[in-house]
């Protein structure tokens, strides 16, 4: 992985106004408790939306509603303009084909090498590909995220560091058009943040990804953020440009960017 791969925050994207994912009044809910309360956002090509707020504001719910891992109650979810809620089976799949999902756990295989947790996903998505074809794309995301010479490993020889790099670049290996990220700085050093958070932009810059970034780390906020949108109590609290959010004079706003 060069310099430039992992240094830099994310670029001021061009809005082409074009929507890749709008969600409208989305309510979720468990047991009696409301956690998505009337959720409205979009996600535009090319850009990297920040979702900020506290452990339990509805963040993670947030995204596993828009691939259906989760249904809400009520409310809308557009992705490349087709709604979520009406896909069949077949059209669900074929829409999670173009997401990636960057689980908070990571969620390799433990029983799997590196190179079968990435070659997994080929086979099932990028079915036309030769042998050959896979094994250079494995070599080439690997190398992306510093990580060349873990192929022959298991994750339990990595540090969680590296296990969070090996999700990622298993993600990527398919081409999504969609990153989705479930607090990918989550129980990491401070340096090793750093490096996640770059390398985030760096994947939103070379393969021209629009993504969804939950988290409650400020510094990955910072370094990653296009726009941020606050939740609280699972409400759209905040909407904006970093500096609206540095500069805010609201009491909860300042007490995550102190």
């Amino acid at each position: 992985m060069t310099d430039n791969q992992t240094s830099g925050k994310a670029g001021d994207q061009s809005n082409t106004g074009k929507k890749v994912i709008e969600i409208n009044n989305l309510r979720k809910g468990f047991v009696n408790q409301d956690v998505l309360q009337d959720v409205s956002l979009k996600l535009m090509d090319g850009e990297n939306l920040v979702v900020l707020g506290k452990s339990g504001s509805g963040k993670s719910v947030l995204i596993k509603c828009i691939v259906r891992l989760l249904d809400p109650e009520a409310g809308t979810i557009r992705v490349f303009g087709d709604d979520v809620m009406a896909m069949s089976s077949d059209g669900l799949g074929e829409m999670r084909k173009k997401i990636g999902f960057l689980f908070q756990s990571g969620a390799l295989y433990d029983s799997m090498t590196v190179k079968q947790n990435l070659e997994f996903p080929l086979r099932r998505i990028k079915k036309e590909l030769s042998q050959k074809e896979r094994n250079d794309k494995i070599i080439e995301v690997l190398e992306q995220v510093g990580l060349s010479d873990t192929m022959d490993k298991i994750p339990s020889q990595l540090s969680g560091g590296m296990r969070k790099r090996i999700s990622l670049a298993r993600t990527i290996v398919v081409d999504p058009l969609i990153m989705l990220y479930d607090e990918p700085t989550t129980g990491l050093d401070p340096v090793t943040s750093d490096e996640i958070s770059s390398l985030i932009n760096y994947v939103q810059e070379k393969y021209k990804t629009s993504s969804i970034i939950i988290t409650h780390d400020i510094e990955c906020a910072r370094a990653t953020a296009n726009r941020i949108i606050m939740l609280q109590d699972g409400e759209v609290y905040q909407e904006g440009k970093l500096d609206d959010f540095e500069k805010s004079e609201d009491p909860l706003i300042k007490s995550f960017f102190k």
